[in-house]
């Protein structure tokens, strides 16, 4: 009997914001669902995010970001990630993200956008549903 595929999650904070304890709560969260996490740290740019994402062969990149910089850091993930070769990767975003900018976020690439007070459970289910999407095609 062959055993399940753990879903790879890189969590990182791209740009200057330095708070990090929603991304640390959602990271553990993951791990404790059964999912592989890796966490960058803050700070990181959106070329560090991509580089590390494909060299830990990671499904899925969450991206959180308080400052107020996401529509410009989040499309660059992305972009980076398609250059490379590596548009399967899919990419969440997360922070304080204004509703109104949830629309370019996802025309851009990010697949789902968690706001403050988001339940932990919704992000997993969130995931592992578009996951076994990707994997079902």
């Amino acid at each position: 009997m062959g055993k399940e595929r753990k879903i790879r999650v890189l969590v990182a904070k791209p740009g200057l914001d330095g708070h990090d304890r929603g991304a640390k709560v959602v990271a553990r969260a993951l791990k404790d669902a059964g999912m592989e996490v890796i966490y960058t740290g803050i700070r990181q740019t959106p070329e560090q995010i991509a580089k590390t994402a494909i060299q830990e062969d990671v499904d899925v990149v969450g991206l959180s970001c308080l400052s107020g910089a996401h529509n410009h850091l989040f499309p660059k993930v992305v972009e980076i990630l398609k250059e490379q070769g590596a548009d399967d990767i899919l990419v969440f975003g997360g922070g304080i993200i204004p509703h109104e900018d949830i629309p370019f976020l996802k025309g851009k690439g990010i697949v789902e956008v968690f706001q403050p007070g988001t339940e932990t459970r919704e992000i997993i289910k969130t995931i592992k549903g578009k996951i076994g999407e990707k994997w079902a095609s």
